[in-house]
């Protein structure tokens, strides 16, 4: 029984691990398109159990959006997907105004602001290296959250029969 749940275990990881690479390809292909247009900001809002967001703002010199894709999602079958509202936007007055921010939820707005802050950066040459930093931590991932808890909760059950 237990090597059942090995192999099912070891199976879903490594699907997760072929569906994760299906995603930063669509990243890869997704950013080089927007780069094609204009320098991009990139807005992200990371979240472990909730709906995570990232969007990928093509700006002008002028800091007019010329396009903008955002990839919203838990699982790892979120793909990114135009925003149209935000084409021929001026970035800056965007994230000024809480009246166009609040036309959109709250994931989007924070990335919207964190994009915004990564373009001024980038514009003063202020980037910090974190913002550069894609590395992810595997011991923080969801699924590795999730074993951590079911290995450390049969711990204290087995510990519970022992001591009765």
């Amino acid at each position: 029984m237990l090597i059942y749940f090995g192999i099912i275990l070891v199976g879903a990881f490594l699907f997760q691990g072929v569906l994760g690479l299906k995603q930063i390809k669509n990243f890869s292909k997704t950013f080089h398109q927007l780069r094609v247009l204009a320098p991009v900001a990139i807005g992200k809002n990371p979240k472990k159990l909730r709906a995570g967001t990232l969007i990928l703002v093509a700006v002008k010199d002028d800091g007019t959006i010329a396009e903008a894709q955002m990839m919203k999602g838990v699982t790892i079958f979120a793909k990114f997907k135009e925003v149209k509202a935000l084409r021929n936007q001026n970035l800056a007055e965007i994230a000024a105004s809480y009246d166009q921010l609040k036309q959109f939820d709250k994931l989007t707005r924070v990335c919207l602001l964190d994009a915004y802050k990564n373009y001024i950066n980038y514009k003063v040459n202020k980037l910090k290296p974190e913002d550069f930093d894609g590395s992810v931590k595997i011991w923080s991932l969801p699924m590795v959250d999730k074993l951590k808890s079911i290995y450390y909760k049969a711990i204290g059950n087995r510990r519970k029969k022992q001591m009765n």
